[in-house]
């Protein structure tokens, strides 16, 4: 049986689906075909959810992801919540695959909650309780996980605590910034294999993009009366490829850079205060100076 001999376990808005196309890119790696299984984050075994066939909630499908290895070197999947959930996750890793190696990739948390917020507002998600930066510093810092994510020295520790720092590799996303090749070719010495392979880098994957008028992305984005009313006429004069090529049209139409949605002087300061205890503790933990996160 082929099962993972590494996991990138983290973090969520830091670079992991680049990251997921440059290993897959490498000969010698086999990436799991769905990414983000999340499959050693939660006891599926006990989940009284609904069954999805799409949720990677068994031993035996979390296996079938693998079933297409042959000659790889290195194999591995990719969970950026591992990190998030690190109490369970790591159980899971000890009884699942107890001799990963496991990559983690951390962002500075304020540009992180910054990117983690775009994405909400991008993919309409909970748009009613979607709160500010700054309301969830101030009233909803135990509840956000768009800000408790940003969190890295308790859950780096226990990894380091549990699996012991050679086996646990940190990198900084400011590495895949200005050196991804450099960043690639190390990670792939990390894991086994050829570290002079050279992935194409070129192309970066989820750029922030945000809606320009955010009524007419949530009648895009989300289920509502009247995209179901276009929807069911469209589907009778038009293929469902060209009604993609149109949702896609329309979304691209009405999307735009982080310059539409800033984030000031004064909530970039309100949550670098935020952190600032958090990224010192962590500065200390793995031995890289995160100076540049405190600005």
């Amino acid at each position: 049986m082929k099962l993972p001999t590494f996991l990138v376990v983290g973090i969520e808005k830091a670079g992991t689906t680049s990251i997921y196309q440059y290993l897959n890119q490498h000969p010698q790696v086999y990436m799991s075909p769905v990414k983000e299984t999340n499959f050693l984050e939660r006891d599926w075994e006990n989940f009284q959810g609904k069954p999805n066939p799409k949720i990677i909630d068994t031993w035996e499908k979390y296996c079938n992801l693998f079933n297409d290895v042959q000659d790889e070197v290195a194999i591995g999947e990719v969970s950026p919540n591992y990190l998030f959930h690190y109490k369970f996750s790591s159980l899971r890793i000890i009884k699942y695959v107890p001799d990963v190696k496991m990559i983690a990739i951390l962002r500075n948390p304020v540009d992180r909650a910054y990117s983690d917020y775009l994405m909400h507002l991008r993919d309409s998600i909970n748009m009613e309780k979607l709160h500010s930066l700054t309301e969830q510093v101030r009233f909803r810092a135990d509840t956000s996980f768009t800000l408790k994510k940003g969190f890295y020295f308790t859950p780096v520790k226990h990894y380091f605590d549990t699996f012991g720092k050679e086996r646990v590799k940190i990198y900084l996303y400011d590495n895949l910034s200005e050196n991804s090749l450099g960043m690639m070719q190390d990670m792939y010495q990390f894991i086994g294999v050829n570290s002079n392979f050279i992935p194409d880098t070129s192309k970066r994957q989820q750029v922030a993009a945000v809606p320009k008028n955010q009524s007419l992305n949530n009648l895009i984005k989300t289920k509502n009366p009247v995209r179901a009313a276009v929807s069911s006429i469209l589907r009778v004069v038009m293929p469902r490829e060209m009604r993609q090529k149109l949702r896609s049209s329309l979304i691209n139409f009405n999307s735009g850079g982080k310059e539409l949605k800033p984030l000031s002087s004064e909530e970039r300061q309100l949550l670098i205060d935020f952190y600032r205890e958090d990224i010192l503790k962590l500065q200390n933990l793995i031995q890289r100076d995160l100076s540049s996160w405190l600005i």
